[in-house]
């Protein structure tokens, strides 16, 4: 069997027997049923004498257990700084076998301070303890008193537990959007990134392709920091794709006034914003380089100078970063900062596409029924046979959801308004499955939409139809040109003879700014 070890403070009054009789740290040792090999008791030099006198009461009344006296001087035994360096610095001295022995800390005896920190530093498990309590002899009784040993280790406790079951499927549920998913790859994916949220205030990379849902779970990873109270900010969202050229420095981490020229007064910038809260870059592939360094420099310091300022600011925050494609294979083309990618990748949660997820495909249809719903104020439901034929191609595997969850959405938000008298129809399932497949097919043949969607992500699809065919006009033109200045002069070769100011490359570059592009990023 193991040593039973205990450790506790010299009572100063209750040992010295100025009130009572019963003395906690001569009694402590007389339970029969629970014996102690070894006491170590802690007292200050000016109580030498006293911790000498308990010393031989214990060990004539139990000579089975050995008395050592441990000095530890403290100047003023309710100050926590000072108590708390004490005993941090005893623990991490002492040399714990907690293979061969068993500890205990006495928590009677000692200031309230004393007990907090002994609670603090045996719950981070820098004493391997349980806590023991001892009270005095209740009534007429002459025994050694009351002893209650409480261990911390929460598991053990089964009602504590099933709390903290429940309270893990309520956090879940919430990064779930209260959709009950099916798929474990899933289910499992959240359940990791739960204790990782709680327990750690890291960057966070969630890795997937356009419509999987990274930003609507970026807005749920905040709630839940709110709950856990690891946050008291905002959530910051940064769609990077628009943060293209000049802009993006200024937007991201402010300007002083003299630094942007016509700026009519300073800046804050994105980062000061989400100061105490979260900031979520998302789509962060599109930042250019110079901007990913002073990001990672941001995340490690908490600090980065604005454009034009002399003083760094300070900006304490978490960091949710979204990207639609590999980082890794990013930073094998040099287009994305190995050490940035370094640290964000600690915690990386890849969102599987749609058509990887067909036994969610029924649990997401309820919520955007629901959803649906509530924004146009009209109970609607499908048919039994419309159900049925559109759940068969839904989860069908040759329907592969480009778009993923926004397809599923833009779907079923179509049959809601157009159902007659609330109910979705057989043969309005079969419009909606001809009008995603003619939609699909458009895409794909879309070269001038696959080529924006490459420089803009997302951002394409905010673009007017008519300014899509110019800009990609423009962009082939960037890639086919050596210079700046080149590919200006072609694309203003008509206009340019009637202006006064032949600046081809300023012109063009005012464009590219117009979308969030620079001459370098058209260059990819």
């Amino acid at each position: 069997m193991k040593n039973n070890v205990v450790i506790g403070f010299l009572g100063t009054n209750l040992d010295a027997g100025k009130r009572r009789r019963w003395r906690p740290s001569v009694q402590i040792a007389e339970h029969p049923d629970f014996p102690i090999d070894r006491l170590e008791l802690i007292y200050s030099g000016r109580w030498r004498g006293l911790a000498e006198k308990i010393k031989g009461e214990v060990t004539r009344k139990n000579p089975q257990t050995e008395v050592l006296l441990q000095r530890i001087d403290i100047a003023d035994p309710w100050d926590f700084e000072e108590m708390y360096g004490a005993l941090y610095d005893f623990a991490r001295d002492y040399g714990f076998d907690d293979e061969r022995e068993d500890y205990h800390v006495h928590l009677t005896t000692g200031t309230h301070v004393a007990q907090i920190c002994w609670f603090l530093l045996t719950e981070s498990r820098h004493i391997p303890a349980r806590l023991v309590q001892t009270g005095p002899p209740r009534g007429d009784d002459t025994g050694p008193g009351t002893l209650q040993v409480v261990d911390l280790d929460l598991s053990k406790y089964n009602a504590i537990q099933q709390r903290f079951d429940l309270v893990t499927r309520e956090y879940n549920t919430l990064l779930k959007g209260g959709i009950e998913t099916r798929n474990a790859a899933f289910n499992a994916m959240i359940d990791r990134m739960e204790v990782v949220t709680s327990n750690s205030d890291a960057p966070l990379l969630l890795m997937g392709p356009t419509g999987t849902g990274k930003s609507d779970l970026a807005a749920r990873l905040y709630e839940l920091k709110l709950q856990r109270r690891r946050i008291k900010g905002r959530l910051v969202h940064v769609n990077c794709s628009t943060l293209k050229g000049e802009r993006a420095m200024s937007t991201l981490f402010g300007h002083r006034r003299q630094a942007i020229p016509g700026a009519g007064a300073d800046r804050r910038g994105l980062l000061q914003e989400a100061d105490g809260g979260v900031l979520f870059l998302d789509e962060i592939d599109e930042l250019g380089l110079d901007e990913q360094a002073m990001i990672l420099h941001a995340i490690e310091t908490g600090k980065y100078f604005p454009l034009g300022s002399d003083y760094e600011v300070t900006s304490r925050f978490h960091l949710i970063a979204g990207a639609g494609r590999d980082l890794a294979a990013q930073v094998a083309k040099g287009r994305f900062r190995a050490d940035l990618f370094a640290r964000l990748n600690l915690w990386t949660f890849a969102l599987p596409a749609l058509r990887d997820r067909p036994e969610d495909i029924a649990p997401n249809l309820e919520y955007e029924l629901a959803r649906v719903e509530k924004l146009l104020g009209t109970r609607v439901s499908f048919n039994a046979d419309a159900f049925t034929r559109y759940q068969r191609f839904a989860t069908d595997p040759g329907t592969l959801w480009p778009g993923n969850f926004r397809d599923l959405s833009a779907s079923v938000q179509r049959m809601c308004t157009l159902a007659p008298r609330g109910r979705i129809t057989l043969v309005m399932v079969e419009d909606e499955i001809t009008t995603l497949q003619s939609i699909w097919t458009q895409a794909s043949r879309n070269p001038d939409m696959q080529l924006l969607t490459e420089h803009l992500g997302e951002a394409a699809q905010n673009i007017d139809e008519f300014d899509r065919v110019q800009l990609a006009a423009v962009i082939r033109v960037c890639q086919q040109s050596a210079s700046i200045s080149a590919a200006g002069r072609r694309l203003f070769a008509a206009s340019r003879a009637t202006k006064t100011s032949r600046n081809d490359a300023d012109r063009l570059r005012k464009y590219l700014d117009r979308f969030g592009l620079d001459w370098a990023q058209c260059q990819q």
